[in-house]
């Protein structure tokens, strides 16, 4: 419970409120933080005597030839949950430091029923995913996972959809905090939501209706937006049985991965072209464009000009005034576009082939 990591991080804190020397002592009187580093590891009689009495403790300058190891200050019980788990040692004139007992005795009660808290947290976020990693993976479920089910609360009868939230921040992190207040903010019991590795949130949802979800995960963003400062990429899987809730969750990863290239929430269902483009290698991505744009690589106008034809739908007039052109001299570049290439913007599978290489370039160029 008092470990001396926590007892270092305790006294750091608790220094900022008194300019005296501080000392931790486990209930075996052994000093396992303090102020003073070449005190750690002696054994304190008088924190010892504390731990035994349960009482605070004033060492004045006899106690020093009389108990081992003590400086004159003061010695309070440090309790938990009824029980003395330690003792926080304050040295100093005994009249002078005495009035910061109690309060610093409370502080570190409180930090540590904090540091209790999070970890109890800590345990329920890891022991809730170890059990969906086996939900999604399990192919047959046994009487003990039913049990855990009935543990959690959760109804392994009901269709599921699952969601993935990421963080756009690579260096951000999903704290337990963060994880409980979507929980909050989400408030619907039926669902499952867990803090999935560090960057992510996995929710299995049982509402299938498409705009209650979109509404409900807008609110979700713009919660942990204005409450952490951070921002989510969202892709959904499609709802099915939950027995089959693995293949929702791939298809929830193949949606969350486009999310991040467009910012927008991707439901898998409406995928098209993006759901083959997925299954298509980067090897092959990169040999695509070795074939057919790569002498352009250095024609950077040309690329544009590329861009802007398809991001205006083929339309020549509409290209040409994007960029701010005569035609004529569009239909010059497309036709250098053509003798680099050996492709036609004329022709259907020529352009298509175009399209894709330049997405594929463009793909690859950011990552």
């Amino acid at each position: 419970m008092l470990s001396p990591h926590l007892a270092k991080k305790i006294v750091s804190d608790v220094r900022r409120l008194i300019d005296e020397d501080i000392i931790i002592i486990a209930t075996n009187g052994i000093i396992i933080a303090s102020t003073d580093t070449t005190r750690l590891g002696q054994f304190h009689e008088g924190a010892f005597l504390v731990c035994q009495e349960k009482k605070t403790r004033i060492i004045t300058k006899e106690d020093e030839n009389v108990l081992r190891g003590v400086k004159a200050g003061i010695n309070l019980p440090i309790f938990f949950h009824g029980d003395v788990i330690g003792v926080i040692g304050i040295t100093g004139d005994p009249k002078k430091v005495s009035p910061y007992g109690e309060l610093l005795k409370k502080m570190t009660e409180l930090l540590i029923q904090e540091n209790y808290y999070i970890e109890q947290l800590q345990l329920e976020a890891r022991t809730l995913e170890t059990f969906v990693f086996e939900w999604l993976q399990a192919r047959e479920w046994s009487p003990s996972f039913y049990e855990r089910a009935q543990l959690f609360h959760i109804d392994l009868h009901v269709k599921r959809r699952v969601i993935i939230a990421s963080l756009k921040e690579t260096k951000q992190t999903i704290s337990v905090g963060m994880w409980k207040y979507v929980q909050t903010v989400w408030s619907d019991a039926r669902d499952v939501i867990v803090r999935w590795g560090n960057d992510r949130l996995l929710i299995l949802q049982t509402d299938d209706d498409k705009e209650r979800t979109i509404a409900k995960i807008k609110t979700m963003q713009r919660a942990l937006l204005d409450k952490y400062d951070v921002t989510l990429h969202i892709g959904c899987g499609k709802m099915g049985d939950s027995k089959q809730a693995y293949h929702s969750y791939k298809q929830a990863e193949r949606a969350l991965h486009i999310a991040k290239q467009t910012g927008d929430i991707v439901f898998d269902e409406d995928l098209r072209l993006d759901m083959c483009l997925e299954d298509i290698s980067l090897a092959t991505k990169q040999e695509l464009i070795k074939r057919t744009i790569a002498p352009l690589m250095n024609e950077q106008e040309l690329l544009h000009t590329l861009r802007t034809f398809f991001a205006n739908h083929l339309s020549l007039k509409q290209t040409a005034e994007a960029l701010h052109i005569h035609i004529n001299t569009l239909h010059y570049r497309l036709k250098k576009v053509q003798q680099y290439t050996n492709l036609n913007v004329r022709h259907i599978e020529h352009v298509v082939t175009l399209y894709l290489a330049i997405r594929f370039l463009d793909e690859t160029t950011k990552k």
